[in-house]
Parts: C-alpha cells; sequence; structure tokens
C-alpha cells in the first residue's frame, strides 16, 4: 500500500503539466481530481482508467483480480477496434467471494487463473489489474506476478491501479507507469530506423487510427508503436527505440510521454488528427522530429506535397456540404482534445459554435479554444442537465455532438444528436474523418424526422367539423346527439 501511494503521489507530480507547475506544493499533492458530490456520478475510477489505456493492447490477456462486478463494469467500454487478435475482448476475472477474502485465498487463487490463461490461451502477456477489495485486503500482487512470471515463463505486469485511490484520469496515467516500469524497453527491435515513431494516447475508436496510417505509410514513416489503440505487446516493449511521438491527448499520457524523453531521449508534441488543418500540422511536425533526430530532410518536402494533395481532395468533398451547413449553430458537450479540435475541424467549413464544454479539458486545451474562438465566452465549465436542455429547448443550437450519457437531453429537446466520444460507430479522424463527421452532421440536421416530432401531437389538435349540413334528419340528430354528449357545439370546433 505504501509503494502504491508511493507511485500516486509521483503522478500528480506532473512537471509537464502547466497547470501542475502553477500549485504549491500542499496542492499538488491533492491532485487533479474534484470532491464528489453526494448522489452525483463519479465519472469513473482508477481502476476503470487503466482498463481503457491497456485493454485496446489486443493480444494480452486482462485479468482483473477483484469480485465480479468490477470486471462486468468495466469490460469492453469504449469503441476500440483491432485489427487482428482478439483475444482482449475475452474477460478474466478471478471472482473473489466473501469466502475467499476471510480465508485469504485471493493470491493462492491469483496464482491458479494465471496458471489457467497461460495453458489454455498461450498470450504474450498477462496484465493483472487489482481492485478495490484485493488492494485493502492486503494481496500482494506484486510478488504473486514475479513469481507467475519466472513459473510460467512470460511477462505478467502489475497495473498498480485500484479504484479507491482516484478518479479515472489518474488510473490513466497509473496505467502508463505500469508500461513504463514493466514492458517499454524489455525488448530490443532488429529493426529500429530513423523513421519510426510513437503515437501515445491514441485509441483508435471506431478504427479511426487506420485512416491515418496510410498518410504515415506513404511518406515512409513507421508507427513503432501506436498506446494503446491497436496495439501488440511485442511493439510497446520496443517503443523505446522510436525516434519521435506524438500525444494526441495529454491528459492520459502526458507522464509517459515525458518520461520516454527523459529516459531514451524522444521529443514529442502534442496534436490532434481531428480536422484537415490539424492533421496537416500534426503531419509536418511529426516530420520535423524526425529531421531533428536525423532523418534524410527530403522527408520535409515531401510531406508538404502529401497534404497539399489530400487537402485538394478533401476541401472538394467538403464543397458539397458547405451550401447546407454554414451558419448552422453546433453544441460540443465533450472535453480533452475533442473541445478544441473538434471545434476548429467544424469552423473550418462555416459551422458556428455556440459553446463547447472545458470539464475535462487542460490549461493548455482552454487556451487553444480561447485562440480558436477569439473569446472565453462560450466555455462551458460545467453545465448541468437542466441548463442543457434549456439551451437546447430554445433553440440556441443546431444540433449537439456530445457522448450517450446526454443524448436523451437533446431528444427530449427534439434536437439532433450526434455521438463524438467513445461510444461513435464512425471514425473522424484524418482527412476522409473530417468528411465522415461533416457528412454526418448533415444527415442528422436535414433528418426528415425532425420536422415531424416537432409538429404539434394529434391529440393537441381539435378534429375540424365539415361545413356541409346533415343530408338527412339521421344525420342531424346523430351530430346533435354527439354534440350533447360532449358538451360543445359546432361552433366550439376549430382547426388545428
Amino acid at each position: 500500500m505504501s509503494l502504491l501511494r508511493a507511485k500516486t503521489q509521483d503522478v500528480f507530480n506532473e512537471p509537464a503539466c502547466e497547470k501542475n507547475r502553477g500549485k504549491d506544493a500542499k496542492a499538488r499533492k491533492e491532485g487533479c481530481s474534484k470532491p464528489l458530490t453526494p448522489g452525483a456520478a463519479a465519472g469513473g475510477c482508477a481502476f476503470d482508467g487503466a482498463k481503457i489505456v491497456l485493454q485496446p493492447i489486443t493480444d494480452v490477456a486482462h485479468l482483473i483480480h477483484g469480485p465480479l462486478a468490477c470486471e462486468g463494469n468495466s469490460w469492453d467500454n469504449r469503441g476500440a477496434a483491432s485489427s487482428g487478435p482478439t483475444l482482449w475482448r475475452t474477460s478474466f476475472t478471478t471472482d473473489l467471494t466473501e469466502l475467499d477474502v476471510v480465508m485469504g485465498q485471493g493470491e493462492r487463487k491469483l496464482f491458479k487463473a494465471i496458471r489457467e490463461i497461460k495453458e489454455a490461451y498461450g498470450p504474450p502477456a498477462i496484465f493483472v489489474y487489482p481492485t478495490c477489495v484485493t488492494a485493502l485486503i492486503g494481496d500482494d500482487i506484486e510478488a504473486v506476478c514475479k513469481r507467475a512470471a519466472e513459473k510460467f515463463g512470460l511477462p505478467v505486469v502489475p497495473v498498480n491501479a485500484p479504484g479507491f485511490v482516484g478518479s479515472k484520469n489518474l488510473g490513466n496515467k497509473l496505467a502508463g507507469e505500469a508500461l513504463l516500469e514493466h514492458v517499454i524497453g524489455t525488448v530490443e527491435p532488429d529493426d529500429a530506423g530513423p523513421y519510426d515513431i510513437n503515437i501515445l494516447g491514441e485509441f483508435n475508436l471506431s478504427g479511426e487510427f487506420w485512416l491515418v496510417k496510410p498518410l504515415l505509410d506513404r511518406l515512409g514513416i513507421r508507427v513503432r508503436a501506436c498506446i494503446p489503440g491497436d496495439a501488440r505487446y511485442l511493439d510497446i516493449a520496443c517503443a523505446h527505440r522510436a525516434r519521435a511521438a506524438m500525444v494526441v491527448c495529454s491528459t492520459a499520457l502526458i507522464n509517459l510521454a515525458r518520461k520516454m524523453e527523459q529516459r531514451w531521449d524522444i521529443p514529442f508534441f502534442e496534436g490532434s488528427f481531428y480536422g484537415i488543418t490539424d492533421t496537416s500540422e500534426a503531419l509536418r511536425q511529426i516530420s520535423q522530429l524526425l529531421v531533428k533526430k536525423g532523418a534524410d530532410p527530403e522527408i520535409l518536402g515531401r510531406t508538404e506535397a502529401l497534404i497539399a494533395e489530400e487537402e485538394a481532395i478533401a476541401w472538394k468533398k467538403l464543397a458539397a456540404y458547405r451550401p447546407r451547413l454554414e451558419g448552422k449553430r453546433v453544441l460540443l458537450n465533450t472535453g480533452g482534445v475533442k473541445s478544441w479540435s473538434v471545434v476548429h475541424a467544424l469552423m473550418e467549413i462555416g459551422i458556428e459554435i455556440v459553446g463547447t464544454s472545458v470539464k475535462k479539458s487542460t490549461v493548455e486545451d482552454k487556451e487553444r479554444i480561447k485562440q480558436i474562438l477569439k473569446d472565453d465566452n462560450h466555455m462551458l465549465e460545467q453545465m448541468a442537465a437542466r441548463e442543457l436542455y434549456a439551451m437546447l429547448s430554445e433553440c440556441k443550437a443546431d444540433i449537439m455532438l456530445s457522448g450517450g450519457r446526454t443524448q436523451f437531453i437533446a431528444l427530449k429537446a427534439k434536437t439532433p444528436w450526434l455521438d463524438i466520444n467513445q461510444e461513435r460507430q464512425h471514425p473522424y479522424a484524418g482527412y476522409d474523418g473530417m468528411v465522415e463527421l461533416v457528412r454526418q452532421i448533415d444527415l442528422a440536421i436535414h433528418n426528415p424526422i425532425w420536422r415531424q416530432v416537432r409538429e404539434p401531437a394529434p391529440w393537441d389538435c381539435q378534429p375540424a367539423v365539415r361545413e356541409e349540413l346533415p343530408s338527412t334528419k339521421s344525420e342531424t340528430a346523430t351530430l346533435h346527439a354527439v354534440q350533447e354528449f360532449a358538451g360543445t357545439t359546432a361552433d366550439d370546433f376549430g382547426e388545428c
């Protein structure tokens, strides 16, 4: 427990974080997590954050040491995609019960589970995640993993991020620490080259990194390791021989990028693959870092040629959507890198941003938003569901882009909604991804269903009465009988 506390405090003291550097020593030890409000959702625990970062490593067995519900709540909670192995989609847990806790059988059960996974699946490595229960009862995960690795001849990596130590973001960073301590640098590649890079914080949601990788391939740039999207254990183990790195989501793995630069002299920058301009700028910065590390400067010219070609194709495709979307108002309820990169991407085709959430954004993210929007009036620090509903129901936005948790607010306000977070079904990265994002926004806004649902309901309208007089006495008597029963006269009936 003391070792875990020391690691947690080390992660809190992150020199690469501008916000952290501005704090005093006492505030820095408290970390960045806000105190939880009773009755409110915590937004994920450290264990959940660690699983998010490590589970997309596709050929590894991920073993959760704890009660069954911990694995049930965290399994497959992101739309990451794999181009090969599917072992990461299999759920492994020691399924501790009350009897195991009372009788002290946790460590023995963990060792047995590691052996069964080794014999049945033969993975290149096994990642072990302690949970709140096993951390509190004092199971020595480090010792069990070390003994199992010696016994079975494969890496068994302890990921010390039980839920109670902090927020999901802290769990992201603790997962990076586990990779740094137990995985990265453990294998020496025999094919290292001057054009090898790492991509950190890219989760390959809906396979969107596959829209970016062909661009790098055309430039002769090899992705040594994409952490964690569609990654393999061996690739991550060799990641220390890359020449440069790009950090896509700084809040998740900035500590990993900084320490890899310190240990192996791998320079990094923070960028985005969302939007045409940001994708082009990311390609430029990657090429420039490689040149600084010894690559042939001719790659700079090839990069500019590729950018010019791809931008021309993308803008030609987007031209068809500009007349339909120019002036449309978008509300972004997301966070992190998307809070500014998607803003820039949408403004490129004339869409107006009425607000963007910065609840999960870093200081650097907020500064980028200010530069793009020219002010901070559209930055929403925190918006309650009632306020979000009021904003949408008053037609201050034509569409909301957010995660699945707030989709029903938009639907209740009869406003189009598009998923922009990890559950999304469409890839939005790179040049082709930008075209796809605009296409989905166009489909959502101009879907004819919205015109129908905004019309008054049939039961809110009074039926109109025919102006023609009844042709027979029987019809007249029937009409008077109906009117008398309803307590109305013909004059009371109006048009809808």
